[in-house]
């Protein structure tokens, strides 16, 4: 498989997680946003969406947009599971996956943050209150929902990584970016800890990224 792919992307680094969970492997190919190479002919033959992450099949059919390919990932390789086996508990992690997946990432992506500076003249400053508004909108929730599980250990849900982490984890990491104090969301920083533990989510996380700057 071929995953084109930019090191700092939140997509990208949550389908990183994803693949390294599962364990499987797939050639690095880089394209580089800051150089807008996503928005190239070469690029746009692979997806014409133009956004990373896409993955390539070694049967050459390209998938696109993070959690069609995640979801495919558990379909085609479900050991280890990344959803739990009953259809409510499953509903609980996609919904948190939702949180960052449909209520934060999307306005704080790169075409819209470059919206904000190209277009309407934000700076550096109101970017980052822009991100950490919704940031903290979700993250609010989430906090509640992880204190309101009885059931809860290490991570988001249960005693191992499931698609809610995959998530969560880069959304994080763009906190951290964009200048969010943490401190306000205990279970979350320590959710956050667990992870940074585990091999998998240390191989995907942004810095450690050969395209990495």
């Amino acid at each position: 498989m071929k995953l084109y792919n930019f090191w700092r992307s939140g997509t990208s680094h949550r389908l990183r997680i994803a693949l390294n969970l599962k364990d499987l492997s797939a050639e690095y190919l880089a394209v580089h946003l800051g150089k807008e190479e996503h928005l190239k002919d070469a690029f746009k033959a692979v997806n014409p969406q133009m956004l990373v992450p896409a993955l390539e099949l070694d049967n050459g059919e390209v998938l696109i947009q993070s959690p069609a390919i995640i979801e495919w990932l558990e379909e085609t390789h479900p050991a280890p599971a990344l959803l739990p086996a009953g259809a409510s508990e499953r509903a609980r992690v996609r919904a948190l996956a939702a949180i960052v997946g449909c209520d934060i990432h999307p306005i704080n992506n790169r075409r819209i943050l470059e919206a904000l500076r190209k277009q309407f003249n934000a700076d550096e400053v109101t970017v980052n209150a822009w991100c950490a508004t919704w940031i903290s909108a979700g993250f609010d929730a989430y906090e509640a929902l992880l204190g309101a599980d009885p059931a809860r250990v290490a991570f988001s849900f249960g005693h191992a990584p499931t698609v809610a982490d995959v998530y969560l984890i880069p959304q994080v990491e763009s906190a951290r970016r964009f200048k969010v104090d943490l401190a306000r969301w205990p279970l979350i920083s320590a959710i956050d800890r667990a992870c940074s533990e585990l091999d998998a989510f240390k191989r995907a996380a942004p810095a450690a990224q050969p395209d990495a700057a």
